[in-house]
């Protein structure tokens, strides 16, 4: 049950990060994103694939532009339209 409950916090911690200014939303925004990947595999191995399967949508939904801007960058193609908002 603690890891659904981390997990929760996780995504209030997670809206909270996105009510801050985008300078300040960074460092708080790479914490949550470097820690959703470990969360999810605690998850799935107390809960089950469902659980996980439920949290990995959740932070692939609230994480898009910044997995998408990685992606981009770590394979030399233009970033420069996500910064602006156009993908």
């Amino acid at each position: 049950m603690l890891p659904l409950v981390l997990g929760a916090v996780w995504v209030i911690a997670a809206a909270l990060v996105a009510l801050l200014p985008m300078p300040r939303q960074i460092w708080p925004g790479l914490a949550l994103l470097m820690m959703a990947p470990l969360l999810l595999i605690w998850i799935g191995a107390t809960q089950g694939w469902f659980w996980t399967a439920f949290g990995a949508f959740a932070f692939l939904s609230m994480f898009r532009r910044p997995l998408i801007y990685f992606y981009r960058k770590a394979n030399g193609l233009r970033v420069e339209d996500i910064r602006r908002g156009k993908i």
